[in-house]
């Protein structure tokens, strides 16, 4: 049984960020990560074109800013450049390859006490480990999400989720369809576009499309206190002026505005590389819900087929905290936090969350902070 103050799950960047806002405060801690790696989802699990949709400024993890050099929407392989420099400067050490089994609290000892296995070579060594404070920061992302589809097994071509993707000149020519609408998608059969494969898109849900600069517009009316109201009223404003009417092209925009579903429904805005344009100038084709699969055929709800080399699936990801948190508060099933900011960070008897209530990088980093200002108060 290994001691320590804190035992934190995951060495994503809230993990990361919560491991270095203790640090700097002298608590002891370790990071456990079931990856032989930190940020693994950024590290191996990205495409290459790949850059924050962001301002820098707003996904800086505590205690450290990017470089001035960086542009202000860095590319993947600079953010991991930072998170591999905010590991060393901090001291980092996370322990790899402890996939967590179970997390419980004991009321005897009152610490929290997690059990690992040890996931390399085909190991079933476990370890113990026993903290007064669990944290559990294993990501928003932290386990690919593919759906059941009638007759996938069967498809005569190549499947695999975005976060098996890397660049499109590998498809170069072929037939390609992309499920799911959401940033990730988006950006994926742009990529496929540009590197000339005949690319479809599934848009399945109305979105929200927003350029960078419209992104832009409304962080700076926000800043300036806007109400919500109005600040959400102008955005979409600015969307029909940019983008017109959806409809044209198969897409309904939604009817709740793009700041208001994300609170709701966790679902981000579009942020639009260039891939509507290619949707109007018709090289991507906007296809409705996929039902099934039949050989090389997919088929729509329009009751309409067509044949497909490869099919990549950008439909998310699901949580599997349930699974091993043995605790009923903090988390909801799909492994939220269930209470909303500004006190979604903390739970009973020593538990936290960072990085889990939809609130992206720059939540995550302000989770980190809270969480370790407040153990410091009960040490």
């Amino acid at each position: 049984m290994q001691e320590t103050a804190v035992i934190v799950v995951g060495a994503g960047p809230s993990g990361l960020a919560t491991a270095a806002s203790l640090n700097v405060l002298s608590i002891p801690n370790i990071v456990l990560e079931r990856e032989d790696c930190f940020a693994p989802l950024w590290q191996k699990k990205s495409y290459d074109r790949l850059h924050l949709h962001l301002p820098k400024e707003a996904c800086e993890l505590a205690h450290m800013p990017m470089p001035a050099s960086y542009p202000k929407y860095p590319s993947r392989i600079q953010f991991v450049q930072y998170l591999t420099d905010y590991v060393s400067r901090f001291g980092i050490r996370p322990a790899y390859n402890r996939l967590v089994e179970s997390a419980s609290f004991d009321e005897v000892s009152e610490k929290w006490k997690v059990k690992v296995r040890i996931v390399t070579g085909g190991s079933d060594e476990f370890e113990e480990y026993s903290g007064r404070f669990l944290v559990v920061a294993s990501g928003e992302t932290s386990d690919a999400f593919l759906p059941e589809v009638e007759g996938l097994s069967s498809f005569q071509g190549e499947f695999l989720h975005s976060t098996q993707f890397k660049c499109g000149k590998e498809y170069a020519g072929k037939n390609v369809l992309v499920v799911g609408s959401g940033n990730s998608g988006m950006e994926i059969a742009l990529d496929l576009a540009n590197y000339c494969s005949k690319t479809s898109i599934v848009f399945r849900s109305p979105v929200h499309i927003l350029s960078k600069e419209i992104m832009q517009v409304s962080m700076f009316l926000a800043t300036y206190l806007l109400p919500f109201n109005m600040v959400e009223y102008l955005t979409v404003l600015l969307s029909k002026l940019v983008y017109g009417d959806l409809t044209k092209y198969g897409i309904s925009r939604h009817e709740e505005g793009p700041f208001t579903v994300k609170a709701k429904y966790g679902k981000y805005p579009i942020i639009d590389l260039g891939t509507f344009k290619k949707i109007k100038s018709g090289e991507i084709q906007v296809l409705p819900e996929l039902t099934s699969i039949r050989g090389s055929e997919a088929v729509f709800k329009n009751g309409k087929s067509h044949p497909f080399d490869v099919i990549i699936f950008a439909t998310g990801f699901k949580r599997s905290t349930n699974k091993w948190l043995k605790d009923d508060d903090l988390l909801d099933d799909n492994g939220f936090a269930k209470l909303k900011h500004p006190i979604n960070w903390k739970g009973k008897r020593g538990l936290y969350c960072a990085g889990l209530a939809g609130r992206g990088l720059a939540g995550a980093r302000m989770d980190a902070e809270k969480i370790a200002d407040d153990i410091t108060t009960l040490l």
